[in-house]
């Protein structure tokens, strides 16, 4: 049985969109016949985290200690931490490949084990982090830590074996950057069925206990950015509200632009059709869900926003959710305007008003729309089906192992 060993920033139980999508992978490679396992690094900042960590049935080894000092030097004992992990563990555990995932500092530490070990890397890219750094407001486009970590994460592609990202955006990035495009796949972001297949009926008594009435209910539900433009949504509910008196904004999340919403909800003019909601436990999440009509992801225009595509529209679309969000690149590969979404300008609270005013005022189109998204999302995004994108990554790099078989 083939062994992979991923290499993590952090894992379950801390709860984040890296640790679902990386839960998602892990459980779908078992169920093909893998045999899987987790490193992280000492980023994972879980309260007294086991050495090894069995969560959910799957199994973490941690590189302990914690992460401090000087920049650079701090990033260095990091990445060294890690790699002396990932060789103690590999000549226990002997894995067949080494999987990191991004950042470039899990890639690092794979390669330096790697080599070390003589078992080939699989670096996955999630995002590119300078990127990241400047949606989340923690970086400078241009700045000396951009170029740096911009540097680094080249330096790692050119060592990996080969290059998985997530969408085609980030592929079409690294190939204007010089990289070979055979050394390039992609393994888009997927859905568990499982898990989000079967949604809840609506919720009246937590509708009532929120003030929602009958809707209908426009939501977000997630972790409230900068990029993520929900002021852009919050100054569009004015001209909603005149148009579909009865619509309800529903905020589920918190995160650092969560005071400034707030204070802007509070002074908008329908007020009271806004309502935030706050962090929620993830095994509550479906409830809110299932009060929303529409889901609505308002991303402002950015390099990150146009090279990522996010997680959570799938997730929505899997729920039998209207989808709406900003016509960025990640979200453009993702949806098709009035077929699995409706799409409307970035950064411009009149148009995204005028698009979302329409949809809500033909619902006669909702089912449609909710059925053709569902099957968008079964047949392209379902991690049981994607996950066998790995296998041919594999074989390539392990020509004397044999991959499981695959029904057709």
């Amino acid at each position: 049985m083939t062994r992979v060993l991923h290499v993590l920033d952090h894992s379950l139980p801390m709860h984040s969109g890296y640790t679902f999508r990386t839960r998602a992978i892990l459980k779908a490679q078992e169920a093909l016949g893998l045999e899987v396992r987790g490193v992280t690094g000492q980023r994972h900042t879980a309260p007294t985290p086991a050495d090894p960590e069995v969560v959910d049935g799957l199994t973490f080894y941690r590189a302990g200690g914690a992460s401090g000092g000087l920049p650079l030097v701090r990033e260095w004992s990091e990445v060294t931490a890690l790699a002396d992990r990932i060789v103690k563990l590999a000549r226990e555990w002997r894995p067949d490949v080494l999987h990191a995932h991004s950042p470039a500092l899990c890639g690092l530490a794979a390669l330096k084990a790697g080599r070390k070990l003589g078992i080939p890397v699989v670096y996955e890219i999630r995002a590119f982090w300078e990127d990241a750094a400047v949606g989340n407001g923690t970086g400078r486009e241009g700045s000396a830590k951009y170029w740096l970590t911009r540097v680094l994460e080249n330096d790692v592609v050119s060592g990996a074996d080969h290059v998985v990202t997530i969408c085609e955006g980030l592929r079409t990035d690294l190939i204007a950057r010089g990289f070979p495009p055979e050394k390039l796949s992609i393994m888009p972001n997927g859905v568990d069925l499982d898990l989000f297949g079967d949604p809840l009926p609506r919720d009246a008594a937590l509708a009532a206990e929120l003030g929602l009435g009958e809707g209908p209910v426009i939501g977000f539900l997630g972790s409230f950015y900068p990029y993520e433009g929900l002021d852009d949504l919050i100054a569009a509910m004015p001209a909603i509200v005149a148009r579909v008196p009865a619509a309800r904004l529903l905020l589920v999340g918190g995160g650092p632009a969560e005071a400034d919403l707030r204070a802007q909800a509070q002074a908008s003019p329908v007020a009271d059709a806004i309502r935030f909601v706050g962090r929620v436990p993830h095994h509550e999440v479906d409830r809110y869900y299932s009060l929303v009509d529409v889901v609505c992801y308002p991303r402002k225009a950015m390099r990150l926003t146009d090279l990522v595509t996010p997680l959570k529209p799938l997730e929505a679309m899997a729920q039998g959710k209207l989808v709406s969000a900003s016509d960025v690149g990640g979200h453009r590969e993702l949806i098709r305007h009035g077929q699995t979404g409706t799409l409307f300008p970035p950064d411009d609270p009149v148009g995204l008003a005028a698009a979302l005013s329409e949809l809500l005022g033909t619902p006669q189109s909702w089912n449609a729309q909710r059925e053709v998204a569902r099957d968008f999302v079964r047949s392209s995004h379902d991690w049981a089906l994607n996950v066998r994108r790995y296998l041919p990554v594999y074989q390539a790099l392990l020509p004397n192992h044999r991959m499981p078989a695959i029904a057709a």
